[in-house]
């Protein structure tokens, strides 16, 4: 997403250009109350639900971890204050990264709007790629997620979470919803909207899908997948912007692209498709967590592949407007080259053909002088 900078000019109070321009001090503003909230006793329980994670529950030590009983957490409607709070974090964050990291290489590289659109947009999305991939991966290996492939369907105890995998989700659905607002702040152009909403959307839908049914740890594994292909995108988009003879790096993401897609649907289908496909419940209670039926199953699958059929359908027609472009581009140059051509050849032989004549001319009359 791109960023407005602040112009010289002072609009007035309130206006749309004056929350335009301090949208991120606001965001300051409103994270600040609650942060007071906390220093009087009469506000400190509203406070607190917005700041700190909900709906947790003290679970008695188990014989493997005999030091002490430890607090798991279960979803529920107080998590949406708790999303709001992150999402004015996010708005903060994706404010500073823009003015103080950004828009300084912009000045530097001089793009055009068009490249500094894109320019912003990556950047702002390999940094959020980034730190997720590294804080999803310390997730898994803390949670022995890697040694024991059998916890992407099972936890101990059920329908609980920690507080890393908890506050991991908060945090990705509070980073997703600040979309929806910055499209705003930033004055996405109409045509670019339908675009950003459906990535939006196609992101809160995968990861509220995880967070309720509580495949926590598939999900969090699919979207380090995801994340990481992505993060390769944006930095080989970054390269590009910045000298485009580091085209090359694109095809070998197209590579490393399809990959992750099959890496990808196979995760989901061995996860989804045979693991809990053990046994059948009659009861269903998608509340609790309970994803073991049929019908969960088929919903998971089938929403896994259809993700992952969009965004490879979306890669292919990407590329190939590319080529087309280029395919285009290339056939211009070859016309102006072959006009120049022509034309360099006219003239030569415009001037050839003179010279010949006055030659020819020349010797009749030569003739006549003789005779």
């Amino acid at each position: 997403m791109g960023f407005r900078k602040k112009s010289s000019k002072n609009p007035p109070m309130l206006s749309q250009e004056f929350i335009l321009q301090n949208h991120a001090d606001i965001a300051s503003c409103v994270g600040m109350f609650f942060l007071l909230g906390l220093m009087f006793e009469g506000t400190a329980g509203v406070s607190i639900v917005f700041l700190t994670l909900q709906h947790g529950v003290t679970v008695p030590a188990t014989e493997e971890q005999a030091s002490g009983s430890r607090s798991l957490y279960h979803y529920g409607g107080k998590d949406l204050a708790t999303v709001f709070f992150y999402m004015l974090v996010a708005i903060i964050i994706h404010a500073t990264i823009q003015e103080y990291v950004l828009d300084k290489i912009n000045k530097r590289m001089q793009f055009t709007k068009a490249k500094q659109n894109k320019f912003n947009e990556s950047g702002q999305f390999s940094v959020f790629y980034f730190v997720s991939c590294i804080w999803g991966t310390i997730i898994l290996i803390s949670e022995n997620c890697l040694a024991d492939p059998t916890l992407l369907w099972r936890s101990h105890p059920p329908n609980m979470m920690t507080f890393q995998m908890k506050f991991f989700y908060i945090s990705q659905l509070a980073y997703w919803f600040h979309g929806f607002p910055e499209l705003y702040f930033q004055k996405i152009r109409k045509q670019d909207i339908p675009r950003q909403l459906i990535y939006i959307g196609l992101h809160l839908f995968h990861i509220s899908g995880a967070y309720l049914l509580y495949l926590n740890h598939l999900g969090l594994l699919l979207l380090v997948l995801h994340y990481f292909v992505e993060l390769l995108s944006h930095m080989c988009g970054l390269f590009y912007f910045s000298d485009e003879k580091y085209q090359k790096g694109l095809s070998l993401w197209a590579l490393v692209f399809i990959l992750g897609r099959l890496t990808t649907l196979i995760v989901s289908v061995l996860t989804v498709g045979f693991h809990l496909a053990g046994s059948q419940t009659r009861d269903p209670d998608a509340l609790t967590g309970n994803v073991n039926v049929l019908a969960a199953k088929i919903a998971v699958l089938s929403s896994s592949c259809t993700i992952q059929a969009y965004i490879t359908w979306t890669l292919i027609t990407v590329w190939l407007q590319r080529w087309v472009e280029e395919s285009t581009h290339q056939t211009s140059n070859a016309k102006k080259k072959r006009s120049l051509t022509k034309g360099r050849s006219s003239k030569k032989g415009a001037e050839n053909g003179v010279e010949s004549a006055s030659r020819v001319d020349a010797l009749p009359k030569r003739k006549e002088k003789s005779s």
